[in-house]
């Protein structure tokens, strides 16, 4: 008897650099609310946070001093990870222009600066994970991304495009908080797939190779 081949786990979906680039372009950075989406879109492709660990992320977690940021996983596990300059950038352009309370009247009860969490919603409170989600749906449509967005396609994505520029697997690993490192070479397939894809786009026989 033959055994049954075993199936092979689906490829999670992963934006390729134009269209990373126009889902972090696509809020209104002229609006407060444009200005903390595009905040969080940055966060979440600079670091490759779980969408979990972003809306726990406190004042206290950012070391600008080091450009990293402290995060707390899956069973409490804390790990550092760095933090490049934009997203930073664009986490003090938020804490200044709408946690500080600038451009618009607040609402009763309205204290975002007592709340040491970095992200808010616009009472002011803790944003809560959907809301994240229903936001990214929201801006790839606006951006014309044909594929399905959620949250962890930022995290797919930062370590895709990590390893296509020749990160160690290990350090890939470590930023992600994987505890196996099989779960972090699923990105290596997917860094393959890009590869094959570029096969197919510049080479002139790409479309008929095998």
């Amino acid at each position: 008897n033959l055994d049954r081949p075993k199936a092979s786990k689906k490829l999670p979906v992963v934006l390729n650099r134009d269209e990373i680039e126009r889902l972090i372009k696509a809020p209104d950075t002229n609006s407060e609310l444009g200005i903390r989406d595009r905040a969080i879109i940055e966060t979440l492709y600079a670091t490759g946070v779980r969408v979990s660990e972003l809306v726990n992320l406190k004042k206290r977690d950012l070391i600008k001093s080091e450009n990293v940021i402290r995060v707390f996983g899956k069973g409490s596990k804390e790990r550092i990870i760095p933090i490049g300059e934009i997203a930073l950038e664009w986490i003090e352009r938020y804490d200044k222009a709408v946690r500080a309370g600038t451009g618009r009247k607040r609402p009763a009860g309205f204290q975002s600066q007592a709340n040491d969490l970095i992200f808010l919603n616009f009472r002011g409170g803790k944003i809560s994970r959907i809301s994240i989600w229903r936001m990214l749906r929201k801006y790839s449509r606006d951006a014309n991304i044909k594929k399905d967005i959620h949250p962890h396609t930022l995290r797919h994505t930062f370590a895709t495009h990590l390893l296509e520029g020749g990160a160690d697997i290990r350090a890939v690993q470590e930023m992600l908080g994987h505890s196996d490192i099989g779960t972090t070479q699923i990105y290596l397939h997917l860094d393959r797939s890009y590869l094959k894809e570029v096969l197919d786009k510049f080479h002139p026989r790409g479309k008929y190779a095998t």
